[in-house]
Formats: C-alpha cells, structure tokens, sequence
C-alpha cells in the first residue's frame, strides 16, 4: 500500500532530471461544470469567488502535473471577469502552463459559458496564477521548463515574462517605499 504522506509518494519527481515538458503535458481544456441555484449571487449571478476558486483548484491540477511536485498558489494577478454567468448556464474551464522559472510557475485560466440549450459560448474570466513546487521540507524545488508548441503558446510564454517582471518590478518599489 502507498504511503499519501511519505517523501517518496508525495514529491515523486524529487529525484528525477528536470526536463523540457510540453504545454499539452499538464493542461486542462474545458473542464465542465453546470451551475445550480446554490451558485448564484445576490445579483442572479454567478458567485465569482467560486469560479475563482475552481480556477485555483484546477490551476494546481496543471502545477502539480507539471512540476511532478506538491504545489502551492503563491500569487493570483490579472483576475478580469469579461462577462457574468447565469443560471443554468455550463462553465468551461481551460487553463495551461504559460512559463516557468526555477520553482515557480505562471499558469493561465479561461472560463467560458455556454448556454447548454443553444450551444452559444461567452468568454466571462481570464485570470493568472503563479504557483512553486515544494519538496519535503517545503523548500522551493525547480522544475521543467515548458516548450510552447503553437503560436498562440508562444505569445503566452512571452506575454508571461513581461508579467512577471512587472510583479518584481512592482514587489521591489512596493518593498523600496516600506523602507523609506
């Protein structure tokens, strides 16, 4: 029997090399989920919070493939909520690895809704998560860098950098005014 809480069990790819990995590896296309009644807001709305929090949810789902390590959600930027979700309506959600540095990683979420009846979707979320492995000592450990195989990949990996250097760049002024 496997031991959930050994070393071994949890963090399997502790040991192994780290490699290139494909965006197709670890993503996640249209991940399904009908809403009911107990999903709704004040405002007969989707509750965002809850597409917030399967976004997250599945966001792991692509780290944790990737990296073959146990991850944590260290930062969420860029949520936009495009368009509301109503009752009755089915929720795609896609999301893919977009870059990795050292233990971290960017991971991109799309949600549509689809209006199950007619078949008619409506992009209603973009978000970005940035998750780290961890090993057994919960220390960051490195991962795979990802290899982009479609153009619109590509954009995504460079439009990551860019992102990525505004959170430093905006950590390092934010951290620069604490000490003035």
């Amino acid at each position: 029997m496997l031991d959930v809480h050994s070393s071994q069990a949890a963090y399997p790819a502790m040991s192994s090399k780290i490699t290139l990995k494909p965006v197709s590896a670890s993503a996640i296309d249209n991940h399904v989920y009908k809403v009911f009644p107990n999903d709704m807001n004040a405002h007969n709305t989707v509750f965002g919070g809850m597409i917030m929090a399967k976004c997250d949810r599945l966001a792991l789902v692509v780290a944790e493939r990737h990296s073959g390590c146990v991850c944590v959600t260290a930062a969420v930027d860029s949520i936009y909520f495009r368009a509301p979700a109503k009752g009755n309506d089915t929720l795609l959600f896609s999301l893919s690895l977009n870059r990795s540095w050292g233990s971290s990683m960017e991971i991109g979420a799309s949600v549509r809704a689809e209006n199950s009846y007619t078949g008619d979707q409506r992009h209603i979320l973009s978000a970005f998560f940035t998750f780290v492995a961890l090993d057994a000592d919960d220390k960051p450990v490195p991962v795979p860098a990802v290899q982009p195989e479609t153009d619109q990949q590509q954009r995504r990996f460079e439009n990551a950098e860019i992102r990525r250097q505004g959170r430093l760049t905006m950590r390092n002024e934010l951290l620069a005014n604490k000490n003035t």
